[in-house]
């Protein structure tokens, strides 16, 4: 942890931002990509809470149709999404200490054992926001490396929300640094459940943040295609949204997700 305080000291912090704001512009080329590119980019997402049987079914049919990269739900739904999607190459994603992250870590850390045992590929875990607002940087690094190390273990990737609406431009990077240090594959900008989703600065200051050495997954209010290529030319790898079909069919979404 030594080293990381030396990453995350205030002047360090600083200096990174500043750097960040002198090179940022919103003049991206958006990138080319065909139907099939972009659909291997988005997490097609259902974590409404009243989301049925059903509409999951559904949901996953779809997955298929489009091979997304993933679906992403709530864990409840993992064993049921693993069966429909066994034979395809679409992983099943779900949530751990969604929405808020203020769970307790042993929860944290059994839940997302379940769900991995229940068929999760991918787990997309949400920080404790307070923590790392109280300046408890070994708290936040040491419950993100737990819940990655459990992921690496099973071969499961890992993604850290850090709902960067509710933080400053220093605690995005802290966030950020603090994921790529502690193992994880991704880092997220939002459950999509607060105030506010993604936008092409937050996951370029993302991306900016972790070097190059993780990847970056932006979620929450992309809702077109154009909204999801902006989102990719600023640094992000994964989409993660409910409108999922809308956007590779050109058209746009009022979805919130």
């Amino acid at each position: 942890m030594n080293n990381l305080n030396e990453l995350i000291k205030n002047e360090i912090i600083n200096q990174k931002l500043q750097q960040f704001k002198d090179s940022f512009t919103e003049n991206f080329s958006l990138p080319q990509l065909n139907e099939k590119e972009l659909a291997k980019m988005i997490d097609h997402t259902l974590l409404k809470p009243d989301a049925t049987e059903k509409e999951i079914i559904q949901f996953c049919e779809e997955a298929k149709q489009f091979d997304f990269a993933s679906v992403c739900v709530n864990p409840c739904w993992v064993d049921l999404c693993f069966n429909q999607l066994k034979e395809t190459n679409v992983k099943v994603c779900t949530v751990i200490g969604f929405p808020l992250g203020a769970n307790h870590t042993t929860t944290k850390i059994q839940e997302a054992e379940t769900a991995i045992s229940d068929g999760a590929e991918e787990i997309d875990m949400v920080i404790n926001l307070g923590k790392l607002k109280s300046k408890n940087f070994d708290f936040v690094f040491s419950e993100i490396e737990k819940i990655s190390h459990i992921a690496k273990s099973s071969l499961t990737l890992s993604k850290v929300i850090i709902e960067t609406c509710l933080l400053t431009d220093e605690e995005k990077i802290i966030a950020s640094i603090l994921s790529k240090e502690a193992g994880a594959e991704f880092v997220k900008t939002s459950t999509g459940f607060s105030k506010g989703g993604a936008t092409v600065y937050d996951v370029a200051l993302m991306k900016f943040a972790v070097e190059d050495k993780i990847k970056v997954k932006a979620s929450g209010g992309v809702r077109s295609k154009e909204d999801a290529l902006k989102m990719i030319a600023a640094g992000a790898s994964r989409i993660g949204t409910s409108s999922g079909v809308k956007i590779i069919r050109g058209e746009n979404s009022a979805a919130g997700y």
